[in-house]
């Protein structure tokens, strides 16, 4: 059994996988790097088979009709044969000094038998054309060099768990969890993220930074325009958070009220890009996704409702979702999301 699985959803990615792909491969032979063509119209499927021809044993290639990043990520995991699993984009790497030093951990915990679900690491928005990068770590949030649980956890709001930074034990996230990400939806990273989390007992956090998170390019689809443009997929995956946390989780445990925080960033980043939208449509959205969410789960709305951001982003008139952006803003400033 390999040590790591590495899932890479590729769709049209052959001007800049290589870059990953390289990344990857500094891993050695105790990874599995899985290649996942999702029907590109360039030369990736080219790329990925003669990637495989050049590491056989190491990286696999497979191809499917195209079903979106989603549909690419559930493929993956279904091929997995790795003890742990994670997803890499094909834009984005695997930092060369960190990656050893995770792939030492991940072999120390099997064979010590830690019954490690899941590891988190640092992560970094690689903002093209920015000098210095933001670094994303956890170490007030977390205890640091131990197995903990999340009775141990100390998230403040707007610091969550990403797809960067996790790494699940595979049998968790595909025979447990049994996770299955909408095809042809953008923004599923989250769900990736959410939906296992409950099935997480064991953690361990090892505070180095492994994944750099390329933003960049104008087409990409953490850009501001387009996640506009594609508000309707943000909120369809919005409106499944909260379908999953109302139908699944406990909202007085210790990972329910994690979950609950995850829920409320999201859904705020919703109601701040139909604000920024500002289009009549647009601000009808916002209204119908609150009222969704009080319908599907009255505790939680009023919770949310409550809050900072929930007050915040409900203040009347212009000068109400004036403030809301300015404030919003600043936090992509702070944190160079976007």
């Amino acid at each position: 059994m390999k040590t790591l699985s590495i899932v890479v959803p590729c769709y049209n990615s052959a001007a800049y996988m290589d870059r990953c792909v390289q990344s990857l491969l500094l891993g050695g032979s105790d990874v599995e790097i899985i290649l996942v063509d999702d029907g590109s119209k360039d030369k990736t499927p080219e790329k990925v088979d003669n990637y495989q021809a050049r590491y056989s044993g190491i990286i696999k290639a497979v191809h499917q009709e195209n079903g979106g990043h989603g549909q690419a990520v559930n493929t993956g995991i279904e091929h997995a044969t790795g003890h742990y699993v994670r997803v890499v984009d094909s834009d984005d790497w695997l930092d060369g000094k960190a990656f050893p030093k995770v792939m030492e951990f991940l072999r120390k915990s099997i064979e010590e038998d830690m019954q490690l679900d899941m590891l988190i690491t640092n992560y970094m928005y690689d903002k093209q054309n920015v000098k210095h990068k933001k670094i994303m770590q956890y170490r007030k949030c977390v205890p640091t060099n131990c197995i903990f649980t999340w009775e141990d956890t100390h998230f403040p709001f707007g610091k969550y768990l990403l797809m960067h930074s996790v790494i699940y034990r595979t049998t968790l996230v595909r025979d447990e969890a049994k996770l299955k990400l909408p095809a042809h939806t953008f923004y599923v990273d989250n769900l990736y993220v959410f939906e296992p989390l409950q099935y997480v007992k064991n953690m361990y956090y090892l505070d180095v930074t492994l994944y750099h998170y390329f933003i960049g390019r104008e087409d990409q689809s953490v850009n501001e325009k387009v996640m506009i443009g594609r508000i309707d997929q943000q909120i369809f995956v919005n409106k499944r958070m909260i379908d999953y946390y109302t139908d699944n989780v406990e909202m007085k445990s210790h990972i329910g009220k994690y979950m609950e925080k995850y829920v409320e960033v999201i859904t705020s980043v919703s109601s701040i890009l139909l604000i920024r939208d500002g289009s009549r449509e647009a601000l009808n959205k916002k209204k119908e996704l609150w009222h969704y969410i009080k319908e599907k789960n009255p505790k939680l709305y009023h919770k949310l409702m409550r809050g900072a951001l929930g007050m915040g982003l409900h203040l009347p008139g212009k000068l109400g979702r004036r403030a809301a952006v300015d404030v919003y803003r600043m936090a992509r400033k702070i944190y160079g999301f976007n």
